[in-house]
């Protein structure tokens, strides 16, 4: 087993958070461009869900809780979570 494991960072798909929010969320918090950032959006909406970066364990904890923490505070429902890279 690695000293540090990585682990992917995945949006989740609902039915009320507005695309535009989550392509923010995908700019802000994942480092990606406006066009990559639409392309993620859509195969996350398309998809159910979809892996959106890949960070050690303290990186992608840190990112999954901002994600979450913004999503909260704008009153979207936004499931943002963690799974072990393979």
């Amino acid at each position: 087993m690695p000293d540090n494991p990585l682990f992917n960072v995945l949006l989740v798909n609902d039915d009320v958070t507005p695309m535009d929010f989550v392509v923010h969320v995908l700019q802000e918090f994942l480092d990606l461009g406006f066009d990559d950032a639409c392309k993620l959006m859509l195969r996350v909406h398309h998809e159910g869900k979809a892996i959106c970066g890949t960070y050690e364990r303290d990186e992608a904890e840190t990112r999954v809780a901002a994600i979450l923490a913004l999503a909260g505070k704008h009153n979207h429902p936004l499931k943002c979570i963690l799974e072990e890279a393979r």
